[in-house]
């Protein structure tokens, strides 16, 4: 083995060049990693490895490349294993300050994005976070797949704070946004829907310890490790909400219905079935079609749909479904509020000092207590660390969103979807080519 003065002196301007420029780069994360919490800066440990990689090669990374000829199939699973570890490291620093792939898992923006649409994320739109839980397997969220052996994808330690790039913008009302489900920092592992919160709410905590074999294990996880949502952005920092029949009214003014807002509707008939090729082309899917008996038909409607079905001769009538039937809404058990009538709230933002009372205390105590980590008291100012933003569907009767778990604070914010590279219609078995490439931004 070549002495390292040897080595050193064989090191060509280039390396020199690349390495100041990759150990530079590093340098630079990890300062901002570090800020404000400079027990971070351990990190620098690992320059002198970035810096070698690229100079002396001290450390001899490529040592199976010499036996391409004389065990060549040891030099073959090295260069795979070689191939995998950079695509990995590649994946995982693109998901993470770049952009990430998202797909679609349920109807609650349906019109808007449909179930099957894989959304390119932009993670830059709103400014990349650091990871909180830096270590960790790209492509998984918190879970390994069952044939890796199941478990957690992620190692608690280290833990980092909450930092964000300088982004591009912040949630604007309109936005479709793509962030991690505040709900999420507890799980039932055999039961994750409804959340756990849900859970306790309608069963009891003594219930749901008590039986494991129907609810699982009692986890936790953090901020960057629980399930990606994504909603449309009605509310944002500073503003006044409340939902009246229906209709979101920001800062008293009402907000004009979208395109793609749907609702449940009862339909009533003369005992007509509707056929499969009718309901495709009003567009109501097959998970969407459920007849409760022979003249009264369940559909989540939009207003165009409706129209076309009170022209059907067929339709003796249509009732918007009971508020009753939303069940009970944020924040459980403190409220007589439902899901098509909710507020007036006010949405906090950084900086603000609100007196709490006892009509808002239970508001905002999930805050102080799941987000923020700080005292809350009746009768006393308390000062927010966070912008919050209040999402909802499209699809209102049937998205879990803002008004079943609350507010959805800034460092859960993920990114924003740019445009869908692929869209599958599961009822047809088939890609839906008249959606490649359109926007998702929701705007």
């Amino acid at each position: 083995m070549k002495a390292f003065q040897d080595r050193l002196a064989e090191v060509t301007r280039g390396g020199w060049i690349r390495a100041g420029i990759w150990s530079a780069l590093y340098i630079a994360f990890v300062i901002w990693v570090a800020w404000g919490d400079w027990k971070s800066l351990g990190w620098l440990v690992l320059l002198p490895l970035i810096v070698d990689m690229f100079t002396t090669k001290y450390i001899n990374y490529s040592w199976w490349r010499k036996y391409k000829d004389t065990k060549p199939a040891l030099y073959t699973v090295c260069s795979w294993i070689d191939a995998i570890l950079f695509a990995l490291v590649a994946v995982y620093f693109i998901n993470l300050y770049i952009f990430q792939n998202y797909q679609i898992p349920s109807s609650s923006l349906e019109k808007t994005l449909r179930v099957g649409d894989f959304l390119y994320v932009s993670k830059m739109a709103y400014g990349a976070r650091v990871p909180q839980t830096p270590l960790s397997m790209p492509l998984v969220q918190h879970t390994m797949p069952n044939w890796l052996g199941g478990g957690k994808s992620y190692f608690d330690k280290p833990h980092w704070n909450y930092k964000r790039l300088a982004g591009w913008t912040s949630p604007q009302k309109g936005d479709i946004v793509v962030f991690n489900f505040p709900a999420g920092d507890t799980v039932c592992t055999l039961m994750q829907n409804p959340d756990y919160y849900t859970l306790k709410h309608y069963y009891g905590e003594a219930l749901i310890k008590s039986r494991k074999d129907v609810f699982g294990e009692i986890i936790t996880r953090p901020v960057d490790r629980r399930e990606n949502y994504v909603k449309r952005c009605v509310g944002t920092p500073g503003d006044s909400l409340q939902i009246i029949d229906n209709v979101i009214y920001v800062n008293g003014e009402r907000e004009p219905e979208r395109e793609g807002l749907q609702l449940n509707c009862f339909v009533h008939t003369d005992g007509h079935i509707f056929s499969a090729k009718y309901l495709d082309k009003i567009g109501i899917s097959l998970a969407d079609r459920a007849q409760v008996d022979p003249t009264i038909w369940h559909f989540p409607l939009t207003q165009a749909m409706k129209e076309e079905l009170e022209h059907n001769p067929h339709v003796l009538r249509i009732e918007v479904e009971p508020e009753t039937q939303g069940g009970a809404v944020y924040p459980l058990g403190h409220n007589e509020w439902t899901r098509d009538n909710y507020g007036p709230i006010y949405i906090p933002r950084k900086g603000d000092r609100i007196r709490i009372t006892e009509d808002n205390f239970w508001l905002y105590k999930r805050i102080a207590d799941a987000y923020e980590f700080k005292p809350m008291a009746i009768g006393e100012e308390y000062e927010f660390s966070m912008d919050y933003y209040w999402m909802m569907g499209d699809n209102r009767h049937n998205s879990a969103d803002s008004r079943y778990w609350g507010f959805v604070p800034e460092d859960h914010i993920v990114g924003r979807p740019v445009f869908i590279w692929l869209s599958i219609d599961k009822d047809k078995h088939g890609i839906r080519w008249n959606r490649l490439g359109n926007k998702a931004t929701g705007r």
